[in-house]
């Protein structure tokens, strides 16, 4: 009962967390959008009650009209709709996701004792202090004066994130380490909502209640805080699809291609940013293309020729049974799984004769099953399983 209830706690809290980001990440292109695409007011009025750009759109059968001011109107609104609730709803969820799947259940989704022998403790901790550290480090840098050189600052940023990966690769599963890395860039990207971008925006709204002049300052470090975010937000929606791959996760040089991956997604993103100014070189979307194309053809699998001295069913039947369907069965035996995930199962040989080039994949190609190595997959034993599958296909 109690694997059945974290089952319908992670159901409804991804749901929850899916949605919020929706609604976070829509909001934040789109006010990216709307910056890029503002021109100068048409009206002398306008520019005279400090509107220092406005953009025209229509949408849903009906014209919008929208006005960024210099700084603050001269008399604020009755009500001011403030774009927080949608981060802080998606971080708190995220967390939650995180801790109830890869902090309660570290044994499975977060140790593997083949990369680093952590106790559950251990682990929980390290990740933790990732987390934190990762926020104070990236906040350290944007108040030092290597900020104010935009290049210098993404390629120390760069390093630092690949330095980040390669840590939480060599200590964590692949999974792990992956949904960790995006941990980091979340967390970093809703603390700049929380301690800089909101606050901002407040002291410009006070001040503007009071009757002053408002200062700059406050809303330049927010803007500058918002591109950082816009730019975070293509790596985090991998990592967030990435337990799906294990081609990725799983590989020996896993740290690598998040960092591939990652820089692609920024580029994408810095392509897009450009388009919307209506100044888009290709170079970036070009660079982007050539990064994943480059992943994709370094972690092809490399063609085996068929064995003469494939292992015999009842060998792998023997290994499938030890190692596969405490999980994988109508009726699974361990505690963390109440149906066998995704369904598969290999209660019968005809199972096992299907899912030959699954079983292969997870176990032989990219080693990330059994989950953990919970059950102690030996070398041997995977030998043993890769030997029947290409004796398997030369008879196909």
């Amino acid at each position: 009962m109690e694997a059945y209830i974290i089952d319908w706690l992670n159901l409804l809290v991804r749901w929850l967390h899916v949605i919020a980001g929706v609604a976070w990440i829509g909001a934040s292109f789109y006010f990216v959008w709307l910056d890029n695409h503002l021109v100068a007011p048409k009206d002398p009025a306008d520019d005279d009650k400090g509107v220092g750009g406005e953009v025209w759109s229509v949408h849903g059968g009906g014209f919008y009209h929208a006005q960024k001011y210099k700084v603050a109107p001269q008399q604020l609104p009755d009500h001011l709709h403030w774009f927080k609730w949608e981060a802080y709803t998606t971080w708190l969820s995220g967390i939650f996701l995180t801790a109830l799947v890869y902090w309660y259940g570290a044994e499975v989704y977060l140790i593997d004792r083949s990369v680093a022998e952590l106790s559950v403790p251990a682990a929980v901790g390290i990740a933790v202090l990732f987390i934190v550290g990762g926020w104070l480090v990236y906040d350290l840098l944007c108040k030092s004066p290597l900020a104010r050189d935009e290049r210098a600052f993404a390629a120390v940023l760069l390093l630092l994130s690949s330095a980040l990966a390669w840590g939480l690769c060599e200590l964590f599963s692949g999974r792990g380490a992956y949904i960790h890395f995006g941990a980091v860039l979340g967390t970093i990207m809703v603390a700049n909502v929380f301690f800089v971008i909101i606050p901002g925006q407040k002291k410009m709204v006070a001040a503007a209640e009071r009757g002053d002049v408002p200062d700059p300052a406050p809303g330049i470090q927010a803007k500058q805080r918002s591109v950082h975010n816009t730019y975070f937000t293509l790596p985090v929606l991998f990592v967030m699809t990435s337990n799906h791959f294990a081609m990725a996760y799983g590989h020996a040089y896993n740290w690598l291609i998040l960092i591939g991956v990652s820089l692609a997604g920024a580029l994408i993103r810095v392509y897009f940013v450009n388009l919307h100014k209506g100044s888009a070189s290709a170079w970036p979307i070009g660079v982007a293309a050539f990064i994943l194309s480059a992943i994709a053809f370094a972690i092809a699998p490399q063609p085996k020729e068929p064995s003469d001295t494939g292992a015999s069913f009842d060998q792998v039947r023997n290994i499938i049974d030890a190692r596969c369907t405490s999980c994988h069965s109508s009726t699974p035996t361990h505690p963390a799984f109440p149906v066998a995930p995704l369904g598969i199962m290999f209660d019968n040989d005809t199972q096992i004769v299907t899912d030959a080039d699954r079983i292969y994949q997870q176990t032989v190609a990219t080693r990330v099953m059994p989950i953990g190595n919970l059950t102690a997959m030996t070398d041997e034993e995977r030998q043993v399983i890769d030997a029947w599958y290409q004796g398997l296909k030369k008879t196909r």
